[in-house]
């Protein structure tokens, strides 16, 4: 296409005048006296392609470094332990004007930059033709063979491989949208799975002809629920085999080593996952790797990774490799479209912060390295703002396709792309700041080996912020603050906790007869600091009695709770899986593949006279025109309810609330949710609350 090709020449010559940036300013581990690179003998033959020659060679460190950040040594590992980074918006981050600085502020090349943090490997994605009719790029990089091509030749000069990672689609998939490429659309399974084939060959003979030292190849991305428009198992299955024989036939030819990656995501289920990898061996897949993506903040714990990871590998005989994660180190937004993470801290270990991002990627690679993977690649590391005005930004995006979507790709995905198209939702969590300065945490992947020294021992998480230490009070009862707080150092190394001395007079102004929110000061001390004092805030709830039982469903539900679906079979369960929580780890879970209608609730007596508040959260999606969820409580015969409720999708948490229920003595209660949904709508509902107003 037209503009396709001129797009296309404006990359390349951004790459030409890129390339040349820093090549020579450190001398190679090898190189001779005269500190020139050795020559690299081009062993290739002339029908696959041009070699590139590594022509810049990092130091690393050898011992423990003094830094901005502190990195804790890790032990043991492996020998070629892939230390990787998905760049696959970078062509069009650079078309759009964004430069790249290393820690002296001086420009550089993205590649050398992540050279010399010890990036071994760049993961780029292959979309089939993310242009709509008139060429105009759907946005997310327009990513496809020919621009990993482009960034896979950068990356060899710097003696960084490469892992394609093939959607098999024309733009973004993940476990909610397997979209089929539009050249496909009408293809029988037959016919798709041999399309898929030669397009898996004849794109990795684009990447690799231009340089590419590609290592691993992904077939799919986060196929947990399908590929390429097929959902059904079996049929998934086939284009599954396709790919991956595609490959194996591919580097036969050519004669080169690929690793074929298969890759899924919510690890935090793990009954499913285990389950997967159990189909993928019945079905005789020819694949190496069963890659899986970690986000802490959506993914469960850390060591159930671990856990997770150990098992595949011992009970399926395959490789494991962590294929995504990431942590922000800001809450703020730089392009003005709204982050996909803010105020994250997991199990306060990892504030939001330059060295809890760094801590939490050095955490996240050791739990890889203890599951026995191969590595861990970084999602996205630097997509960060372009233009620098929000206002004009889209300008941008539009033109080189350097948001997550442009307005170009409505027609091909009008649900999600067609009405949130806009920048990157990803700038607070890579690592170099909205300007392109590169950021001391992304040095964590050179220092793991040996460890880094930190400038000084300080508190990670902000104790004045009166969220850092919240205490619940009942009415009526006295108030205890802690007189010892946990805080979170960035040397771990350090666990003492800090003494806290409150301000006495705030604590006896605090009225606990009366619900309300109340702060009381106080200052701390720690022998890590000598000498430093602290201040800390806490925040003292003051709260009624939740009179409802089980509430949030983490304890084994019984009597309490009655769920009833009408027109026969089961919609509804309890779940236990942290990401679809809204609080703890269990939530009430429905979904049903026809259409479904239901009622769960709760019945209470005893209920003290007053003016209450009922309160619920739900989360859900894919529940049609017709659907309806309400929230609805019913005392001696007089219902009170909430409008419907709509349903915007995964983790988008709707509170549903009725206030001024009138409760006398004696009166019976019924409270809880009726919902339909129409086939295949599913949900979680979560956190109830009765309390006095």
């Amino acid at each position: 296409m037209k503009i396709k090709r001129s797009i296309t020449t404006v990359l390349s010559v951004a790459l030409m005048s890129v390339s040349l940036f820093g090549c020579g300013s450190s001398t190679p581990q090898n190189a001779d006296a005269a500190g020139n690179a050795p020559a690299v003998e081009n062993t290739v033959e002339e029908d696959k392609g041009e070699t590139v020659a590594q022509t810049y060679f990092p130091q690393m460190p050898a011992d423990i470094e003094e830094s901005e950040i502190f990195v804790q040594k890790i032990d043991n590992i492996p020998e070629g332990f892939i230390r990787g980074m998905d760049i696959s918006s970078l062509l069009s981050e650079e078309a759009s004007g964004v430069k790249y600085y290393d820690e002296n502020g001086e420009e550089q090349d993205l590649l050398k930059i992540l050279a010399d943090s010890g990036i071994n490997c760049v993961r780029v994605r292959v979309w089939v033709d993310p242009f709509d009719s008139e060429g105009k790029g759907f946005g997310g990089g327009n990513c496809t063979a020919e621009t990993a091509a482009e960034i896979g030749k950068r990356a060899a000069a710097y003696g960084i491989s490469t892992c394609v990672d093939f959607h098999y689609s024309d733009f973004w998939a993940d476990p909610g949208k397997q979209m089929v490429p539009k050249a496909w659309k009408d293809m029988s399974l037959d016919e798709k799975a041999k399309a898929l084939s030669d397009y898996t060959k004849e794109s990795l003979d684009t990447i690799t002809k231009a340089g590419a030292k590609v290592i691993m190849v992904q077939i799919g991305n986060e196929i947990n629920n399908g590929m390429s428009g097929e959902k059904g198992l079996n049929n998934k299955l086939k284009l599954v085999k396709a790919g991956c024989d595609a490959t194996r036939e591919f580097a036969r030819e050519k004669g080169l080593d690929l690793s074929v990656v298969l890759h899924y995501t919510q690890i935090d289920d793990k009954k499913n996952i285990l389950e997967i990898a159990r189909q993928l061996q019945s079905a005789k897949v020819d694949y190496d790797v069963f890659g899986v993506s970690y986000y802490p903040y959506w993914h469960g714990s850390i060591e159930n990774m671990t856990e997770v990871l150990k098992e595949v590998a011992q009970t399926y005989g395959v490789k494991t490799c962590v294929m995504e994660t990431a942590y922000p180190y800001t809450d703020e937004d730089g392009d003005g479209t709204a982050n996909s993470v803010s105020g994250t801290s997991v199990k306060n270990s990892y504030p939001v912060s330059i060295q809890g991002q760094a801590n939490a990627i050095r955490d996240i690679t050791k739990a890889a390295i203890d599951g026995g993977s191969l590595g861990i690649f970084y999602w996205e590391g630097a997509w960060i703002p372009v233009g620098g005005d929000p206002k004009t930004n889209s300008e941008l995006w539009e033109e080189y396709g350097s948001g997550w979507a442009s307005s170009f790709a409505a027609d091909y995905d009008p649900d999600d792309a067609g009405k949130y198209f806009g920048g990157t939702s990803w700038d607070n969590q890579a690592f170099f700041d909205f300007e392109g300065h590169k950021l001391p945490s992304l040095d964590v992947f050179k220092y793991i080996d040996h460890g880094a020294r930190g400038k000084e021992v300080e508190i990670l998480t902000d104790l004045e912020d009166e969220d850092a230490i919240s205490v619940d009070v009942s009415i009526g009862a006295a108030v205890s603050l802690p007189e010892d707080i946990n805080v979170v150092y960035n040397d771990t190394s350090v666990d003492e906790p800090l003494h806290v001395a409150w301000n006495e007079d705030e604590i006896n102004a605090i009225d606990t007869n009366t619900a309300g929110v109340y702060y009381v000061n106080g200052k701390a001390e720690c022998s890590a600091m000598p000498g430093k004092e602290t201040a800390v805030k806490a925040r003292v709830n003051v709260a009624n009695i939740n009179y409802i039982v089980n509430p949030g469903f983490e304890e084994e539900v019984g009597e309490e709770w009655i769920a009833e679906t009408f027109g026969g079979g089961t919609a509804t369960d309890i779940q236990d899986k942290e990401a679809d929580a809204h609080g703890g780890t269990k939530a009430f879970h429905f979904y049903k593949a026809k259409e479904f209608s239901f009622d769960m609730h709760q019945e209470l007596t005893d209920i003290p006279a007053g003016n209450y508040v009922l309160s619920a959260y739900v989360q859900g999606g894919d529940m049609g025109s017709e659907s309806s969820v309400v929230m609805y409580i019913d005392v001696n015969g007089q219902r009170y309810e909430t409008g419907n409720i709509g349903l915007d999708g995964w983790q988008q948490w709707k509170e549903m609330k009725i206030e001024d229920i009138a409760i006398k003595d004696g009166d019976s209660i019924i409270l809880g949710c009726e919902v339909t949904g129409g086939a295949g709508g599913w949900g979680t509902i979560d956190d109830f609350d009765l309390s006095l107003k």
